[in-house]
């Protein structure tokens, strides 16, 4: 009798094979539900579309059968099932097993610990120090023409306008050490007695939902404060929306990087609120009650917290070519991504001017076809720049830098540096 096969998970990572001995489709979890990594042949590859929900496992031993030429596959569908499941990456008993277990584990765990150190930077706190003091030391690449102009200083005899944020990159400080340094060097030493309200992007988080914790960031350079009771008033104020001890905070790096900025500025124990942004599929965003209750509470908290807080967001830009889809290959500053940076500095021109709304249709309509909740640039930062300019309506910003970066040689990702003054 045959056996409905389970569900292959969708939300796991699928790459070529890097290995050139062992050729094949890399699959790994981004959730880090498992640490474990497979590559599967490319005579099996086709046969993990029967992994749906709807095949059977008969016909996954037909499919073999044909790949493998041996009539009887029993024994390597076995084997191909059973790996795939020891791994967690099939929707079955051992994955439910293993996404509660580390769920459990994180909302135990005393602190968020750091963990892309190592990866996205030094885990040495030698090292790590060396670092981060030349990357702050890196000129930023000047916005091109069209842009947004950076906020400069005032007339001297007129008063400086509050700051009241900053935007930094959210990819890894290697990839573009002169914009962070371009972000974070706006920031006045005044600022260290502030809270920072960290908006991150939620690569992982559901659609509309923002991901709370109360748990301390801790990285190589010590343990940053989070504001608990900041953070217990805006779960309270849209409890629909706001998810505390969210999971995604155990994996995501938007807001780990931007700590470690804050720390390497201000020391270890800034003060922080860390938020992180899941995306804003509508067309209205706050036609979803929930993300209207939330943005009402972050305008409630800078309007009551005002000069305490400073807000900070993790975002990229633009994600193009064949990594993500296109059939054309991107190139950083050259051919089609000039033109992408065109458009990129007309939403940031909305951005710049507080244009909320604007902005947000030319993420929803910015190239055809759209929909609602379809970037055609696939701005990962979008959710936060859309919540910030919500939640601080006086906000006017500036581009202080802009730059792309070629992640492998036919994708690319941009990024930028923004300050904004104007807050309550």
């Amino acid at each position: 009798m045959a056996v409905s096969l389970p569900k292959l998970r969708l939300d796991l990572e699928f790459l070529p094979s890097p290995v050139p001995d062992r050729p094949g489709l890399l699959i790994r979890d981004p959730y880090r539900y498992s640490d474990s990594t497979l590559i599967v042949p490319p005579l099996l590859t086709n046969s993990l579309r029967l992994l749906d929900g709807v095949h059977s496992d008969l016909d996954l031993r037909e499919s073999l059968a044909r790949v493998t030429g041996h009539l009887d596959a029993s024994e390597v569908s076995g084997q191909f099932l059973g790996a795939l499941s020891e791994a967690g990456f099939l929707d079955d008993g051992t994955f439910q097993v293993l996404r509660q277990q580390r769920h459990t584990d994180f909302a135990r765990a005393e602190r968020r610990e750091a963990i892309h150190a190592g990866g996205g930077y030094p885990a040495g706190l030698a090292e790590l120090e060396t670092k981060l003091r030349g990357w702050m030391t890196e000129p930023p690449r000047t916005p091109p023409a069209g842009f947004p102009p950076g906020l400069g200083a005032p007339a001297p005899d007129v008063a400086a306008p509050p700051l009241v944020g900053i935007a930094a990159p959210h990819v890894s400080p290697f990839a573009a050490p002169a914009t962070y340094a371009a972000a974070y060097a706006a920031l006045p030493a005044q600022a260290a007695t502030r809270t920072f309200v960290i908006l991150g992007t939620s690569h992982y988080g559901a659609p509309g939902k923002f991901g709370l914790t109360r748990k301390p960031f801790r990285t190589p350079l010590g343990e940053a404060v989070t504001d608990t009771a900041l953070v217990d008033r805006l779960a309270a104020a849209a409890p629909e929306s706001f998810l505390v001890e969210d999971y995604c905070h155990a994996i995501e790096h938007s807001i780990e990087f931007q700590v470690l900025f804050l720390q390497s500025r201000f020391g270890a124990g800034v003060k922080i609120v860390p938020i992180l942004c899941g995306p804003l599929l509508a067309a209205h965003p706050e036609d979803d009650r929930g993300v209207a209750a939330a943005l009402a509470a972050l305008g409630e908290l800078q309007a009551r917290e005002g000069n305490r807080l400073l807000w900070v967001l993790g975002i990229d830009l633009a994600h193009m070519g064949r990594r993500y889809g296109d059939r054309w290959s991107a190139h950083a500053h050259a051919g089609e991504m000039q033109a992408i940076a065109t458009r990129e500095g007309a939403r940031l021109d909305r951005v710049a001017g507080g244009d909320a709304s604007g902005f947000w249709r030319l993420v929803v309509g910015d190239g055809a076809p759209a929909s609602p909740g379809d970037d055609a640039l696939r701005w990962c930062g979008a959710a936060p720049l859309y919540t910030f300019l919500r939640a601080v309506p006086a906000a006017r910003g500036g581009v202080l830098a802009y730059d792309q970066w070629n992640i492998d040689q036919d994708s690319v990702v941009s990024f930028a540096a923004l300050s904004f003054t104007g807050g309550s």
